[in-house]
């Protein structure tokens, strides 16, 4: 029998999506209070070549984190489903099959980011006086990608199972020991973007350990064994779902990977300057992404249960709450930014380039909002956003390429794909309704 918090077939969905949805957004918080902190550590103890080198390395890094988060959603939506369903017994082979499919892409990525490191810095186009501190960043960071793997996966198992606050937990702990790392190694020893580096990926290792450890003590309404671990056709369904949505993802990151390069050839202090932006718009893009992973298992829950309007009702909810927050976040942004961005860096220029590219950004706090929710109710059918990378592309290219105009490419972009979403929606319903419709006759 499942506890009630976890069962969302039944109850208010506002609280019980509030309820699921803050754990989720705290973890993310902490999660990407490395970055953050990385960067807040290297800018005030560093080098200005060390910042650049962390927040094109962060990029790079971002590409592969998010694209493996969204990839593991594919197994918390079939855990729900499963859950939904009531069918718990087939969760172990999930299991087992989701730790071989990411072991192979851990061995590849390993592989991948140690030898092209130097390669991906030149082509993201980081100052010259930054390529090889990012090399080094991208380096160790890759060396690391094991953790980032197990984290991912550990963290999908259990919000799958309705639980989002023990990822919080770890994640919390793994903080800790990051800014601690970062204190001693920058700081202290003088170590610039390759301490950072470093303690970023000791810190990923205490969570991973962590979250074993609570995993191992808990009661869990399914077994695995030794059979599990093997290609199963659950890896095919894992592939099914979670390939959409990191394909997905993959072509977003891609674009803010090209944005980042664009930016580069605009010289170090804007290169700097939007490094410094990019982890304030990854905190204010936190509530949305909290929001879709909160509705994959919400309404994957629902619809294993086979209650399609209350999943309808979900996303409905969350755009709602997310647009609220939005608004807030908006007006923060626009009118405080500069302060936000001094936090990060003591140099002017750098902080008033950070603040030009956050006013073109900010409408973004509020699309996204629907977009996400959207994209969380259509698990992973939402469209790719390869817009943005020639709208950004276009403003980068410009006499006088302002980061602001350069910004603003990022909602023009969101807009243009909750239209397509809308679309999608409407046609999905209209389906249904003529399904049922020759049902009946």
């Amino acid at each position: 029998m499942r506890n009630n918090n976890s069962d969302f077939t039944q109850g208010s969905i506002p609280k019980k999506l509030i309820s699921f949805m803050i754990p989720i957004l705290g973890a993310l918080v902490l999660q990407a209070a490395y970055g953050a902190v990385d960067l807040l550590v290297v800018g005030r103890f560093g080098s200005t070549s060390g910042l650049s080198a962390v927040s094109t390395g962060s990029q790079i890094l971002n590409l592969v984190t998010f694209v493996l988060t969204q990839l593991a959603m594919g197994i918390t939506v079939l855990i729900a489903r499963y859950l939904g369903e009531r069918k718990p017994e087939l969760i172990g082979s999930l299991i087992g099959g989701s730790v071989v499919v990411f072991g192979l892409i851990c061995a590849v990525l390993f592989a991948g980011l140690i030898a092209f490191a130097h390669p991906l810095s030149v082509l993201m186009q980081a100052p010259a006086e930054a390529v090889g501190l990012t090399t080094v960043y991208v380096r160790i960071c890759g060396g690391g990608i094991f953790f980032i793997v197990a984290y991912n996966l550990l963290s999908a198992i259990f919000r799958g199972l309705g639980d989002s606050k023990s990822p919080l937990v770890f994640v919390a702990v793994a903080c800790v020991v990051n800014i601690v790392g970062d204190l001693v190694l920058v700081a202290g020893l003088g170590m610039d973007a390759a301490g950072a580096a470093i303690a970023t990926v000791f810190a990923q290792a205490v969570s991973v350990v962590f979250a074993l450890l609570l995993l191992a003590k808990r009661k869990l309404p399914f077994r695995i064994t030794r059979k599990d671990f093997r290609i199963n056709p659950q890896c095919g369904r894992l592939l099914n779902v979670g390939l959409p949505l990191a394909l997905q993802e993959f072509l977003t990151q891609i674009s803010f990977l090209a944005l980042c390069a664009f930016i580069n050839r605009l010289g170090l202090e804007a290169s700097s300057g939007y490094g410094v932006a990019c982890k304030l718009v990854n905190f204010a893009m936190l509530i949305p992404s909290a929001l879709m992973q909160s509705l994959a298992s919400f309404v994957s829950q629902n619809v294993g249960a086979g209650n399609e309007k209350r999943a309808r009702q979900a996303m409905l909810a969350g755009s709602g709450i997310g647009l609220a927050i939005g608004c807030v976040v908006f007006v923060f942004i626009w009118f405080r930014g500069d302060l936000l961005t001094a936090l990060f860096t003591t140099d002017p220029a750098v902080i008033q380039n950070g603040y030009a590219y956050l006013k073109g950004f900010a409408l973004e706090t509020i699309v996204t909002a629907v977009m996400f929710s959207m994209v969380g109710y259509f698990n992973g059918h939402g469209q790719t956003l390869l817009v943005r990378l020639s709208l950004a592309y276009g403003m980068s290219i410009q006499p006088n390429a302002s980061l602001t105009a350069i910004g603003f490419s990022a909602p023009v972009a969101t807009i243009s794909g909750i239209v397509l979403n809308v679309a999608f929606f409407l046609w999905l319903n209209r389906r249904e309704r003529n399904r049922a419709s020759a049902l009946r006759r």
